[in-house]
């Protein structure tokens, strides 16, 4: 878009005053603040909203992924004839005949194996797309799918991920490095309490509802993409570098997303480069959609984690070292960072300080961030280990973490920007009634249940990256709002034309808002709780220029902005966002049963664009920390390699009955540094919760679950009390 243009003509004679020319100091009721429905909610709720594989398309062909049946090897030979004599068969694309690609293309971690398919014969991990079977309709494309002969030369492989693994090495540092602040052994020696402990989470998937889903074909020229992803513009300029394209030619869009949770980030999905080749070979367009096992099989996961955590404290709770050594497994065919460490660097302060991270190669589809990537699995660690030191001092483990709280960055030394910890910590656990709790273990029953309480905390990165936006005020007193967002189902649409509405100083209702398009020009994902941050600055920046041109400009009107270089203005600062959860259970030492009675949480997240929208984003988060406390668990077979619950059924997943009674609330916040004053909310719910979980259930039965999900054979008591006898208390 251009940087400024003008109209043919001004605005008609007796046509009020343009709106950016407005004079009202304080934006009208309405806007940032105030709770309102998501803008799309009823088409939602009625089945108007189209999808990704809901968008029709005239001539379009259907794509069925073939996978790998063993771990790892080679492709001896393909037979494709049974499947090109039956009926609808328009092709089948392999590594024979594939378009080849750039093979030193991916966006983030250095070139990314998992993004280049069908470019060799070699089979690198379980699942892994080895053909494309292009049909009239799906049907066809997946019974000539299925009646593809592929024959392999099997290797040996390795998915056996441990922290003591042979070929464990540093982690690439893509961002932030290792830390070490002061003498660590030494503090060690000389603490009161030291603990002392292992950690351990498994391969966790998003799980999104929409499955994913790509449609590519060739237009006058251009690419053209209808995809189910977290970032349009970063899609397109990943397809162009994988297919050697002009960025200009390339158009990717995706209005409505159906939850990605990560799954749907960074660079793009197995669907999007198959239906690519398949549109580029078949000059038609092609439609490729995953089934709910092909997600599981092709789609990245959080890596599983192993964590050695070392606390050493004085008797008063003091602090004296944090020594946070996380391994995390990668691919062999690509790298990848799980910063475990995060929260270990910034929560507490410590007179020393180290982290290591580590990862360990084997033979597993590429991972990638999932919910809160790598504070949530740090966050279980740390704060199972800071619960542990509250046990053996004896002491209220919201007191230990209130006696350690920091004044600057404890490695950094970098001032906050703003802290809002202790008041999200204070406010909870005066709702929570966490005064009347009896802080030894074991002590609360209900018949013959065990019942704890337990709480956590962290922090989450905040801030904006760099983005473009660009408002056009119209002829009729409307304004055109265009930036490069993606709305996954988080209520984007609604935050953003309120914001426009806030920065403009006009109703919502003169707010068209354009977004989901790489047209629209370079702009962060959604991801990283920085989408909504990140496209707010650029619109706030554009509606300020718009705001400062003089009244009797001819109309249409059109101002543009990059935030680039005010976000480098920047002083050097930690910037985030903060929460306390707290959460009530029930264990029944005879089934293992752990069932969650509440949870609340509390946040410091800035300025709150809209409560409504805001306070389901963070309860959906909590539950997912519910989830993976509990239920989340990626199994693998090491008979095969291979995943063993690739679906809904056997991946179980909580929801909102999980959780009879939860509550998300906010402490006042402000991020000075943000011209709205806000920070991202997206994932700082799940960050703590699974180790609030783990807390209570430790606090319920005086057994330590350091190892997720808390499954049933591990809560499971070989002598229960007597249920028959065992008195209510």
């Amino acid at each position: 878009m251009t940087a400024s243009s003008t109209g043919p003509s001004p605005a008609p004679a007796g046509h009020p005053a343009p709106a950016h020319t407005a004079t009202t100091s304080e934006p009208p009721p309405g806007a940032v603040g105030t709770a309102r429905p998501r803008l799309e909610g009823t088409a939602k709720v009625t089945g108007a909203v189209r999808y990704a594989a809901d968008e029709p398309a005239s001539d379009l062909a259907h794509g069925w992924v073939v996978t790998s049946t063993v771990t790892r090897g080679r492709i001896r030979e393909i037979d494709t004839s049974t499947a090109l004599a039956m009926p609808g068969v328009l092709g089948v694309i392999d590594h024979r005949n594939a378009p080849r690609l750039d093979l030193e293309a991916g966006p983030f971690f250095g070139p990314d194996g998992g993004l280049h398919l069908l470019q060799s014969d070699e089979i690198p991990h379980s699942g892994r797309p080895i053909a494309l079977v292009v049909a009239e309709t799906p049907e066809q494309a997946r019974a000539a799918g299925m009646a593809l002969r592929v024959t392999y030369d099997e290797e040996p492989y390795d998915v056996d991920f441990r922290l003591e693994h042979p070929d464990a090495r540093p982690a690439t540092s893509f961002f932030g490095e290792d830390a070490t602040v002061g003498d660590v052994d030494t503090e060690l020696a000389a603490s009161t309490v030291v603990v002392d402990e292992r950690y351990v989470t498994p391969e966790v998937h998003g799980a999104a509802m929409e499955p994913h889903t790509a449609t590519a074909w060739w237009q006058d020229g251009r690419l053209q993409i209808i995809d189910s992803n977290q970032g349009p513009f970063m899609v397109a300029m990943t397809v162009a570098t994988l297919f050697r394209l002009e960025p200009k030619h390339v158009r990717v869009r995706s209005a409505h997303v159906g939850g990605g949770f990560g799954s749907k980030s960074g660079a793009c999905g197995p669907q999007l480069v198959l239906a690519v080749m398949a549109a580029t070979v078949l000059d038609r367009p092609v439609r490729v959609t995953l089934t709910r096992n092909q997600v599981f099989q092709t789609v990245s996961m959080r890596p599983a984690t192993d964590q050695r955590v070392r606390i050493g404290a004085d008797a008063d709770g003091r602090l004296r070292a944090i020594d946070h050594t996380a391994a995390f497994e990668v691919s062999r065919i690509a790298d990848y960072l799980e910063n475990c460490t995060e929260l270990t660097n910034t929560l507490y302060a410590a007179r020393a300080i180290r982290t290591r991270r580590t990862a360990v190669p084997v033979d597993i589809l590429p991972p990638f961030s999932v919910r809160g990537p790598g504070a949530t699995p740090g966050s279980f660690a740390l704060e199972s280990a800071m619960d542990e030191v509250a046990e053996r001092l004896r002491m209220d483990p919201l007191e230990l973490r209130l006696r350690n709280e920091p004044s600057v960055g404890p490695v950094s030394g970098l001032p906050f920007s703003r802290r809002n910890l202790i008041a999200c910590l204070t406010e909870g656990a005066r709702r929570f009634g966490w005064a009347a709790r009896d802080h030894r273990p074991r002590r609360r029953k209900e018949g013959h249940l065990l019942v704890g309480t337990g709480t956590a905390v962290a922090s989450f990165g905040a801030g904006a990256l760099p983005s473009t936006a660009s408002i056009t005020a119209e002829t009729d007193g409307t304004f055109t709002v265009a930036v490069g967002a993606s709305d996954i189902g988080t209520g984007a649409r609604t935050a953003l034309t309120a914001v426009a509405a806030d920065a403009l100083r006009v109703p919502p209702e003169r707010i068209r808002l354009l977004i989901a398009d790489s047209d629209l020009g370079p702009a962060w994902g959604a991801g990283g709780s920085r989408g909504t941050t990140s496209w707010s600055w650029a619109i706030t920046e554009a509606a300020a220029q718009l705001r400062s041109r003089p009244g009797g400009a001819a109309l249409p009107l059109t101002v543009s902005c990059d935030t680039t270089e005010s976000l480098g203005r920047l002083p050097l600062m930690e910037r985030h966002s903060y929460s306390a959860v707290f959460g009530k259970v029930t264990v029944d030492p005879a089934t293992g049963e752990v069932r969650v009675r509440r949870l609340l949480g509390m946040f410091a997240v800035g300025r709150v664009i809209n409560p409504l929208l805001a306070r389901s984003q963070l309860a959906g988060g909590m539950i997912m920390g519910l989830s993976m406390a509990l239920h989340e668990e990626g199994v693998r077979d090491r008979a095969t390699g291979r995943h063993v619950n690739t679906d809904l059924a056997g991946y179980h997943i909580a929801a909102h009955a999980d959780v009879p009674d939860i509550e998300a609330d906010f402490v006042p916040d402000y991020e000075p540094g943000d011209p709205s004053g806000i920070k991202g909310l997206g994932e700082i719910g799940t960050v703590s919760t699974a180790a609030a979980i783990a807390n209570a259930v430790w606090h319920a039965t005086g057994r330590r679950q350091r190892t997720l999900p808390i499954r049933l054979d591990r809560v499971l008591e070989a002598h229960p009390p007597n249920r028959c006898h065992e008195p209510a208390g």
